[in-house]
């Protein structure tokens, strides 16, 4: 609740009675004709239009040094701010700054209608702006907010589970010994918690075969709380899927001679089906590594030219996954919506994202909206120091290297990144957009926001560079530093446009909807995967937070670890959930048990 006071909006000042009587006498709307009268820069910067070579100054004043200049709305007299008080009308217009001056109060003064003029002056005309593509729908201004209930079964569901499931062996009650090769480390700082057990759930990965990037992977899936809710709660079920399928024509282990035929077996093969199993042996109880065989083979039908037994990307499987779960899974019924409801992957992991494309000569811009499933962040320049590793004098693996961090104290951090990618960019002169207003091409400057934040949000760090020129590709081990806990709120787009407009934002009635992701802004780390060894010989690892503790995924291996392990990790895909997640409330009514 507390969270919900302080994004209140603030209690409006008094309205201004000269104001007000403007308005009377000339309609509500009076200040829509001014857009033609109103020229606009990059980042929201706006004035009063006139000529390069005009020189505006006060009609009362003989001086012609540089004052704060104020042209009447009524007539479009120019006064200083002197003789702006004892003008004949009451309201004006600051020449530079395109802001509502009263010459009676003395004092700038707050419309709305003005600032929604001031706004379209940098907006395409009508017909072209209908034209263009509307922003995808996001959640509605005004959410109710809904008390979380536990729930609880009533005596008919008690009996139904009772004669239907076969319950856990009691796993905290007894925890069982490490099995060889599921609890064994010897970092520094890391422990086999002998005697404690693991937390139900974390199950070591058999490698298949070059597999630790597809292993890594599914360590963070299968940690993911929402996406890891939906599964445990059985919304999936991969033998109704089965038996859907087959129910459709297709039968469970057909052997396919015709190329018909092996259409139908690629059809029979869901990735959303293998998910289901794999988190059933993660929770069985069971402390054995588990084998994703299955999971694998539908993964190569799936992205066929991924097919082989090499080292593959992490990230590029990543994208694979949720691509090939969408196609299983999605609500064909949502799929216009681009609000992320379509399927599990979508839901837990698609945000959206803004670009605007500004005119460095008149100010306009122009606004695309792109789904995304992560953000894909570039490691600050070259300039900045590489920070050298230390060995360890206890071991030799690399991924218990101290990292001299004292070497400057601009350290690369995930922040900086974001900070990058959601700042202005001035695009090159061979990527001049077509300017709607100046009906030529202009130079421009590009800035990126987040218009929708997702439930999980993923972070891809650019590691990997390919140069064009040489033919080459190398990796970048430089070290970044991630937070813990990360703020979201000033890349949303809401943030951007607001310090981008100042107070005209709050008439730009489209980003009011942007405050759903100012209460959910907050997130929580719970996964990092990284990357050590070269580009094409290297092995990926999984560092996951459950109950407060970190633990090392190394394929089949489990690994207690201390923090400082995880800091000290080359992060190349970071994981972050939404601390607070909001219900909307149901639809439909639930019958009282």
């Amino acid at each position: 609740m507390s969270r919900m006071k302080n994004i209140s909006s603030p209690t409006p000042p008094n309205p201004c009675p000269h104001l007000a009587d403007f308005k009377s006498k000339h309609g509500p709307t009076p200040f829509m004709g001014l857009q033609h009268c109103i020229q606009t820069r990059p980042m929201g910067r706006a004035s009063i239009f006139r000529a390069e070579n005009e020189l505006p100054r006060c009609s009362s004043c003989p001086t012609t040094r540089r004052q704060r200049l104020y042209a009447c709305v009524t007539c479009a007299v120019v006064s200083c701010h002197v003789h702006a008080r004892s003008h004949s009308h009451a309201i004006a217009v600051d020449v530079d700054r395109a802001e509502l001056f009263c010459c009676r109060c003395g004092d700038q003064v707050y419309d709305s209608d003005f600032d929604a003029a001031v706004l379209a002056a940098s907006l395409p005309p009508l017909g072209e702006f209908q034209s263009l593509p509307p922003p995808p729908p996001l959640l509605p201004w005004k959410r109710r907010r809904v008390e979380y209930r536990s729930w609880e079964p009533s005596a008919t569901e008690r009996q139904l589970i009772g004669e239907n499931s076969t319950p856990l062996s009691a796993v905290s009650a007894q925890p069982p010994q490490a099995e060889p090769g599921t609890m064994q480390g010897g970092d520094p700082g890391s422990a086999p918690c002998p005697g404690l057990g693991l937390p139900l759930g974390l199950k070591g990965l058999n490698n298949l075969g070059s597999t630790c990037f597809m292993n890594s992977v599914l360590q963070a899936l299968v940690h993911t709380p929402p996406f890891r809710n939906y599964f445990l709660s059985d919304r999936h079920n991969r033998y109704f899927c089965q038996k859907r399928r087959n129910g459709n024509g297709l039968r469970k282990g057909r052997k396919a001679s015709s190329e018909n035929g092996n259409e139908d077996w690629k059809m029979n093969l869901c990735l959303a089906c293998d998910m289901d199993a794999l988190f059933s042996a993660a929770f069985s109880g069971d402390r054995s590594p588990f084998s994703p065989a299955k999971l694998l083979y539908s993964w190569w039908q799936h992205a066929a030219n991924l097919a082989t037994y090499e080292q593959q990307d992490a990230h590029e499987f990543f994208i694979s996954m949720l691509d090939g779960i969408h196609e299983k899974v999605k609500d064909r019924s949502k799929m216009q919506s681009q609000g992320g409801d379509c399927c599990i992957a979508h839901r837990v992991f698609s945000g959206i994202l803004r670009s605007d494309v500004m005119c460095m000569v008149c100010g306009f811009t122009s606004t695309t909206y792109d789904p995304c499933v992560d953000i894909s962040l570039d490691l600050e320049p070259n300039y900045l120091p590489k920070v050298r590793p230390q060995k360890s004098k206890k071991s030799s693996n690399s991924e218990t290297d101290t990292i001299d961090l004292n070497l400057n104290s601009r350290t690369s951090s995930l922040t900086r990144c974001l900070d990058r990618f959601t700042r202005p960019e001035k695009l090159g002169a061979d990527q001049k957009f077509f300017c709607q207003q100046c009906q030529e091409r202009q130079e421009s400057l590009k800035q990126m926001s987040i218009r929708k934040l997702p439930l999980v949000s993923c972070f891809h760090i650019k590691r990997f560079e390919h140069s064009s020129l040489r033919n080459t590709a190398s990796k970048l081990d430089r070290y970044l530093q991630f937070p813990f806990s990360l703020d979201m709120s000033p890349y949303l787009s809401s943030s951007i446009l607001r310090s981008r407009f100042g107070n005209r934002i709050s008439s730009f009635k489209e980003e009011h909807q942007d405050v759903y992701d100012e209460l959910s802004s907050e997130f929580e780390l719970f996964a990092v995967i990284t990357h050590t060894g070269k580009l094409n010989a290297g092995h990926y690892v999984t560092y996951l937070r459950l109950s407060n503790q970190w633990y090392k995924c190394d394929d089949a291996w489990i690994t207690q670890v201390s923090e400082s392990i995880v800091r000290a990790a080359q992060g190349y895909m970071i994981f972050y959930v939404q601390k607070t997640f909001y219900y909307k409330a149901s639809q439909t009514p639930l019958p009282s048990c």
